[in-house]
Formats: structure tokens, C-alpha cells, sequence
């Protein structure tokens, strides 16, 4: 598994290209923001990209996905049902953050509507690109229809905004519930191997162990949002 990651977004969002090493196919996980170098990387790589799948519909993490599915038109667009209205507000999603129309356009923020999705993901499917096999774990908290994506043999999660190093994604935002979202990091990601790589959708990557060890959401130490 080849991962590239490119940061992305006022925001600081990691968007990543996992593509499989021997067949070349690929993925695009969470596209930020329209972006030539992602487009050059597959390209340039010899990567076919088969899907565009998105961990939850935040702006930060879909706004990319028109001009990454123009490019590219045949490759999925999958994120969770649950997901689906959040997805598809995107245009309107700067202005419920208080920015007014008229600031859209200089801050990279005035979307269009995204490319319907061409299917929905479920909990516990297998999502296959290339030799490569990605469990998909419904992981809600942060919004409805958040997930991860869990690689078994390659020892990598891709846990989005529910999870990062020493913190956890916000609760504050429709959708959000603090005591699901940590209940789901228990369920669907500490579940898995100590030495799994937990690669976040923002910030440094990390590892399950250490987040057992050192969150303090996950410790008990303090509880931060809580609603």
C-alpha cells in the first residue's frame, strides 16, 4: 500500500492517495479542495483512480470532489448514507460557519453543488482497490455518517475526524454527540491491533497503542465538548 498525502484547506486537512502497489489502482480519501497536484500525482503515477471516498461530508473534506470527479469520471464518489444531506449541503455549509456571501469567492469557498454519490458505503463492507481490502466501520459522533476505513493486513486505519493524535474530532457541529462518538472510537477503532497506524484527517499520524495509552479522551483524564 502506497499512501501520499496532501495537505490541504485552510484547515490543514489531510487528503490522501492510497493506491495498491501492484495492480496501480487507487483511492482518493477526503479531496479538500480542487487540487493539481493530487491530479498530477495520479497521473504522473500511472494510478487509476477507481474511488473518491469520503469519511464525512465537512467542507474541509468534499470540497474537492466536483473537479476531482471531472477529471476523473469514472471513479466512485462513496461516503456512508447517513451522510448524504450533509454531503449535498455543501454550498450552503460557509454561510451556517457566518461567512457571507460575498467573502466565498476570495476564500475558495464558493462551491458548487458535488457530483451525486454513485453509491453508499455500509458498515462492515470490504472496499476493494487493487489487492487492497478496506473495511468500512460506521463511526458516527463527530456527524451521522462518519466512517473509517480499516486496512487488516497493511496494520493502517484511516479514522478521519473522529480520532486524532491525543485528540478527537469535535462534537459541537450538527450531527456531533459526544458520548457516541466516544463510544464509537471504542467500538470501531480501539478494537483494533495496538500496532494498527492511525493515519488522521488532520495532524500527525499515530497508532492505536498510543492513543490507549496517551488520549485523554480515551483515559478518562478529562472529557472536553461534552454535550
Amino acid at each position: 500500500m502506497i499512501v501520499e498525502t496532501f495537505v490541504q484547506t485552510a484547515f490543514q486537512q489531510n487528503t490522501r492517495v492510497v493506491s495498491c502497489g501492484v495492480t496501480g489502482e487507487a483511492m482518493c480519501i477526503d479531496p479538500g479542495e480542487p487540487s493539481d497536484a493530487v491530479q498530477n500525482y495520479l497521473r504522473d503515477n500511472g494510478l487509476e483512480l477507481r474511488a473518491i471516498v469520503l469519511t464525512h461530508g465537512h467542507l474541509d473534506h468534499i470540497g474537492g470532489t466536483a473537479a476531482l470527479k471531472q477529471e476523473f469520471p469514472t471513479a466512485e464518489v462513496l461516503l456512508h448514507a447517513e451522510e448524504e444531506d450533509l454531503y449535498t449541503s455543501l454550498p450552503r455549509q460557509p454561510l451556517l460557519m457566518g461567512i457571507q456571501p460575498h467573502q466565498l469567492a476570495a476564500m475558495g469557498m464558493d462551491y458548487e453543488d458535488p457530483p451525486k454519490p454513485t453509491r453508499f458505503l455500509e458498515h462492515g463492507e470490504a472496499l476493494e482497490i487493487g489487492k487492497l481490502k478496506f473495511e468500512i466501520r460506521h463511526c458516527p459522533g463527530h456527524t451521522l455518517g462518519h466512517i473509517v476505513l480499516a486496512e487488516h493486513d497493511q496494520k493502517t486505519v484511516f479514522t478521519g475526524d473522529c480520532l486524532f493524535s491525543g485528540s478527537i474530532g469535535r462534537t459541537d457541529l450538527p450531527g456531533g454527540n459526544y458520548d457516541r462518538l466516544i463510544a464509537s472510537i471504542n467500538a470501531q477503532v480501539m478494537t483494533l491491533g495496538d500496532d494498527f497506524k492511525v493515519m488522521c484527517g488532520h495532524g500527525p499520524d499515530t497508532t492505536v497503542g498510543l492513543e490507549r495509552e496517551m488520549n485523554p479522551f480515551l483515559t478518562g483524564q478529562y472529557q472536553l465538548g461534552r454535550q
